[in-house]
């Protein structure tokens, strides 16, 4: 068990108009202006129920105090806080004890879940090597030794792999070898149903390498779209590791466990408003990937709605306030998806928003936002944008803009835990940092940092430790987090119509300045599906 302990508290104050009610008014671009912080005895005593107040309480440097006890809980418990793990189990008790210290009304929201262990890639021929893997969701158990068989593969830069995409490509595939099969063209579960009715043993489904980026070389360990896809073991492999494989003589072991009922947890906590009819809620998901502790994907986003949490700890909102830290949302958005589908409907009608917040302390980082009026990114084909989500991203476009930080456009593509939300028709929105896209020289000029990198290069690896996070980043996405939750707390007329109360103390934003209009492939990152896995080769 992790106890809760005093954070210490310093921040900026935002320089906030008066006004007689929430809105986004057409003022000015204003910067924030640095303050003096609150002593931490009067933060933790005092109801910060105004802008001013819960900026000078809410900052990196307290939200950090929870990555450092994630952190710790990954380091005791086999580096990694995946669901199924017993570093998750701890992240949900450090989360519980956290915000029972802080007063709220918490609950455990279980479900269940199948647990697939740790896998293996081992190369026996023509040389011996062990190489870093995981499962693809939807991956068969199995342990096979076996020839290697490339199937339809391409290397080099510029390479237009369409490896196992066609059944014709297992044309003199022989049955019971290992096929290794490189991203590229068509979605993973393509290439492994058609392995699989070659009469492959096993698949490995290896990095495309057509570029020079990280994204195209390194590990991929993606999703087939669903549960039981095959019955054979699909595991990655990053592209040098697959060169190797594809060597002639290549033979390998390939181990994936067989699955375990582990039921898992997501943590609620709530705050009853004047309004319980009118729920505000805000979420981020608490595993980790299997393969590092999570902190930036996404201890960030956790700790952000904890330092909110211990802050707004004696609030008196309008509207009630519920807050969730969601659990298996690496293997396949669950948790989420789980706790919305158990909502009957007049539950549902009760949620007038969620706000989610995945990875907002990225590295290498630029400031996005899930583009909900689609003016940089059309959605994917069958994601639905509820009304009331434009509102949502002026909200952070304004904020953005009142602190003089560029932003730009992340596609809403229901790549996260908001995914279950806006299918049922809940207004929705979030803020992103960026995953494994490459940042371009014109990003590293408005933005800063190196161009040429992905904007987290750490992204579902061992290194996504407390060194992984960039404090600026964070810093800014605290405070925008902090005013979003306090201000629909007060009222959500923007976004649904249901008038609230003016917000203590005023609040008054720019317009926002727009999106700066040069996030490059993949949709900012989300819509390579930075949170669970790609489901296709873009």
């Amino acid at each position: 068990m992790y106890p809760s302990a005093p954070l210490s508290r310093r921040a900026r104050t935002l320089a906030i108009a008066t006004a007689a009610a929430f809105t986004i008014a057409l003022v000015p671009t204003g910067a924030a202006l640095a303050a003096a912080p609150a002593p931490a005895a009067k933060c933790d005593n005092r109801n910060n129920n105004t802008v001013s107040k819960l900026l000078e309480c809410v900052d990196a440097d307290g939200a950090r105090e929870h990555l450092e006890a994630l952190q710790a809980i990954a380091d005791a418990n086999g580096d990694t806080r995946a669901a199924g793990t017993p570093g998750y189990e701890a992240s949900v008790d450090y989360v519980v004890e956290t915000l029972e210290a802080a007063g709220w009304n918490v609950s455990i929201d279980e479900f269940p879940f199948t647990y697939v262990g740790p896998s293996t890639l081992t190369q026996l021929t023509p040389v011996n090597a062990e190489y870093p893997t995981g499962p693809f969701t939807g991956s068969g158990p199995g342990n096979v030794t076996a020839a290697v068989v490339p199937v339809d593969i391409q290397l080099g830069i510029g390479n237009t792999s369409t490896s196992g995409c066609e059944p014709a490509d297992f044309a003199a595939f022989p049955a019971g070898s290992i096929a290794l099969i490189q991203r590229g063209t068509c979605p993973f579960a393509d290439k492994a149903i058609n392995a699989d009715a070659a009469g492959a043993a096993g698949v490995i489904i290896f990095n495309q390498g057509n570029d020079a980026t990280d994204a195209r070389n390194g590990l991929i360990v993606g999703t087939l779209g669903g549960s039981n896809v095959v019955d054979i073991p699909v595991v990655g492999a990053s592209y040098q590791q697959g060169v190797a494989l594809s060597q002639a003589g290549s033979s390998a072991h390939v181990f994936v466990p067989a699955p375990e009922s582990r039921p898992q947890k997501n943590v609620i906590a709530e705050k009853s408003g004047v309004n319980d009819d009118n729920v505000v809620m805000a979420g981020a998901h608490l595993d980790s990937v299997q393969a590092g502790p999570g902190i930036n994907d996404n201890g960030s986003g956790s700790a952000s709605l904890l330092e909110l949490a211990q802050s707004i700890s004696k609030l008196e909102p309008q509207n009630t306030v519920r807050l969730a830290w969601w659990g298996a949302e690496e293997a396949g958005l669950i948790g989420s998806e789980e706790y919305v589908a158990e909502l009957s409907q007049e539950e549902r009608d009760r949620i007038a928003l969620y706000l989610n917040f995945d990875m907002v302390a990225s590295p290498n980082h630029i400031f996005m936002v899930y583009d909900g009026d689609e003016t940089g990114w059309n959605a994917p084909q069958g994601v639905p944008i509820p009304d009331g989500s434009v509102q949502i991203e002026d909200l952070f476009e304004s904020y953005y803009t009142s602190v003089g930080q560029p932003y730009d456009d992340a596609q809403f593509s229901g790549r996260s835990d908001y995914d279950a939300f806006i299918r049922v028709g809940i207004p929705a929105g979030g803020l992103f940092t960026g995953a494994e896209v490459v940042k371009t020289a014109e990003q590293q000029a408005i933005w800063g940092g190196v161009a040429g990198e992905s904007y987290d290069q750490c992204y579902h690896q061992a290194c996504d430790t407390l060194d992984n996070i960039n404090m600026a980043a964070f810093d800014v996405n605290v405070d925008a987090i902090a005013l979003a939750v306090l201000a629909y707390a007060y009222s959500t007329e923007s976004v649904n119509g249901v008038v609230g109360v003016p917000v203590p103390g005023g609040l008054t934003l720019p317009a926002p300045a727009g999106p700066e209009g040069v996030v490059n492939g993949d949709a900012g990152g989300l819509e390579h599906d930075h949170d669970h896995g790609p489901t296709e080769t873009d």
